[in-house]
């Protein structure tokens, strides 16, 4: 079994290191089912890079092919997540220290630049908008007891957003538009001088 584990981390790390594909397991964790095309639009991304993407995430097993229909002459494959755009903390844990950098740098990025956007945009005005930032001071067991409730919260919240799609599509239209959001968690250790 941890053959299978070390092998699931080794696929699902080659589908994060690339930001389009962990851009489109985002998109289709958010959901429902997409085909390249209409991932294409969403995110901006031309559809034969967006297709390209699809086939490697298929490849790793990271997608599954749903259904395909006609589409002005062609055939339109619909695509479903089959893992999370994210490790969890063990897969993390397994994976060369390079990698994490590179990843993390880039995940920070991608946060601040959305978390920016937002603040211009009124992204922070709803009274139900959360930004703390809370220094601690912990032992190792108080910094584990942490790590474990901030990886429970974000599972929590994968759950929450699969019963809101569940709901969407159980009321349609009457459900009203969804509200994207960004749940964006960080809990390091400080540089020794703080």
């Amino acid at each position: 079994m941890q053959g299978t584990g070390r092998q699931l981390d080794e696929r699902l790390a080659k589908a994060l290191s690339h930001p389009l594909r962990q851009r489109i397991l985002q998109r289709l964790n958010e959901g429902g089912v997409r085909s390249p095309n209409e991932l294409s639009r969403e995110l901006g991304d031309p559809l034969g890079n967006v297709s390209y993407h699809v086939r490697i995430l298929r490849e790793l097993d990271c997608v599954e092919l749903v259904r395909t229909e006609q589409r002005r002459g062609a055939l339109e494959h619909y695509y479903r997540a089959t893992a999370q755009p994210w490790l969890d903390d063990k897969q993390w844990a397994r994976l060369p220290a390079a990698f994490r950098r590179k990843t993390l740098g880039r995940t920070l990025s991608e946060l601040l630049e959305a978390a920016g956007d937002a603040s211009q945009t009124g992204g922070f005005d709803d009274p139900a908008a959360v930004v703390n930032h809370v220094p601690l001071v912990l032992d190792e067991q108080g910094w584990k007891d942490v790590t474990k409730l901030l990886n429970d919260t974000a599972e929590a919240a994968v759950r929450i957003q699969s019963e809101s799609a569940r709901r969407k599509e159980e009321l349609g239209t009457n459900g009203g538009e969804p509200i994207r959001t960004e749940l964006g968690i960080l809990h390091f250790r400080r540089a020794a001088s703080d």
